[in-house]
């Protein structure tokens, strides 16, 4: 039987395999028999990982206990520094409920997850149409009203207006790899599904926005008319991906 471990060391750049490997590791020691399950999922887990992107993992435990909680604080904020992880700790009882009320976050774990230990628990546990379109909706009118929020408190710092592209990457691409799965065409990476959508436009200037993202993504940051230009065509793009997702039944 394939080793997930193992795989990991040949698929992610070794510095990244290994502290992964030490955290799981230790998780897997500290947790005992209340670990059920420990998912990779985002860009580490598609092979799409960047130097500054997070190390996703999901952690569905039986309880959450006190104690192992503590034992395990150090091994994850070694892991934290040393390769920007970041884990959820999920009850196996609240897998059902956790699928139903983030359906649109589920929807794109599922499609872009590793088992790396134990059983996984999507495997039983489709997710809803229903859900999946109420989320996403949510998502993206939720990101719709935090990016003008952002570009009336920020827009005298370029920096901050940089930071808050750069985070909203991640739903973007996210939401439009969710809703061209949703239109019935063929999934593809959540960033290469962003392009596609911008591209359906058939507008000029989204090819320059998508690399502001990417530059801010690399820790760039724009100069202050072109962050406040590529934070106003976010907004635009949130709104027109949101204007999709209401036409879907």
């Amino acid at each position: 039987m394939p080793d997930p471990l193992l795989d990991l060391q040949r698929d992610l750049p070794a510095p990244t395999a290994r502290s992964l490997s030490d955290f799981v590791d230790a998780a897997i020691a500290v947790f005992g028999s209340d670990l059920k399950s420990v998912i990779l999922y985002g860009s580490a887990a598609d092979g799409t990982l960047r130097p500054t992107s997070d190390v996703n993992l999901l952690l569905v435990l039986t309880a959450f206990d006190a104690a192992k909680a503590n034992a395990i604080r150090a091994p994850y904020s070694i892991a934290e520094a040393a390769i920007r992880l970041t884990a959820m700790f999920l009850l196996e009882s609240e897998v059902p409920a956790a699928i139903e009320s983030f359906a649109q976050k589920f929807s794109d774990l599922h499609r872009r997850h590793r088992l790396i230990y134990g059983s996984d628990p999507f495997a039983n546990a489709p997710i809803s149409r229903p859900a999946i379109i109420f989320r996403l909706r949510q998502v993206l009118l939720n990101l719709t009203l935090r990016l003008r929020e952002g570009y009336v408190a920020r827009g005298s710092t370029p920096e901050r207006l940089s930071l808050l592209i750069a985070e909203s990457a991640a739903p973007l691409r996210s939401c439009a790899g969710t809703l061209r799965e949703l239109g019935g065409k063929p999934a593809l990476p959540p960033k290469e599904a962003l392009r596609t959508f911008v591209e359906s436009l058939s507008e000029p200037g989204w090819t320059d926005v998508l690399a502001h993202i990417t530059e801010t993504r690399g820790r760039e940051f724009l100069t202050p008319a072109v962050a406040e230009q590529t934070l106003l065509r976010l907004i635009d793009l949130a709104m027109r991906l949101r204007a999709v997702a209401d036409t879907l039944t």
